[in-house]
């Protein structure tokens, strides 16, 4: 008798957790998170480089940006791009515009340098508490000077993840 009431006693643990181990997966699995946060999170605006027929080509010349970090000084943020057609730069999230320095040289090492101003709307994007906070933006208007840039339009305003988009038209003169 005393070894039935063991193994009733034994059978009912078991059970008990059972049952509790069951339920914990049961919780845990379904608080988990079905978002993946995404790995490419970097957001940039495209740029091609357009022939006076809208068509795309090749710079010939050198071509180096920089623009204005948050702490005030200058950055490097494209070093050296030749015998492209076109070319990404990263944006900022702190700033309602952003100041581009383009300095272009030629094979006669004729230099010269270009200011591109592009304003734009910052939007909070958010998809999961697992994941950082990130910025997309809304180009609104792009001016630029013209020594070596004949012209700067917006082709696609809406910057984000996507990679494959081109955000804006450049066309250089071809010569200064």
């Amino acid at each position: 008798m005393s070894r039935t009431r063991h193994s009733i006693w034994y059978g009912r643990w078991i059970g008990i957790i059972l049952s509790v181990v069951i339920c914990h997966l049961v919780f845990s699995l379904s608080a988990c998170s079905s978002i993946d946060c995404p790995v490419q999170t970097t957001v940039k605006t495209s740029y091609a480089i357009m022939d006076a027929d809208g068509v795309s080509t090749k710079l010939t010349d050198t071509l180096y940006v920089w623009t204005q970090q948050a702490n005030g000084k200058d950055t490097l943020i494209l070093n050296r791009a030749i015998n492209v057609s076109s070319f990404s730069l990263p944006i900022s999230y702190h700033h309602p515009e952003d100041i581009l320095v383009f300095y272009m040289n030629n094979e006669q090492q004729q230099s010269s340098r270009d200011t591109v101003w592009l304003k734009k709307e910052d939007i909070p994007h958010f998809e999961s508490v697992d994941c950082a906070a990130h910025f997309f933006h809304k180009l609104t208007n792009v001016r630029s000077t013209h020594v070596r840039i004949d012209t700067v339009m917006i082709s696609n305003p809406d910057v984000d993840y996507d990679t494959e988009k081109t955000h804006l038209h450049i066309r250089f003169k071809t010569a200064l």
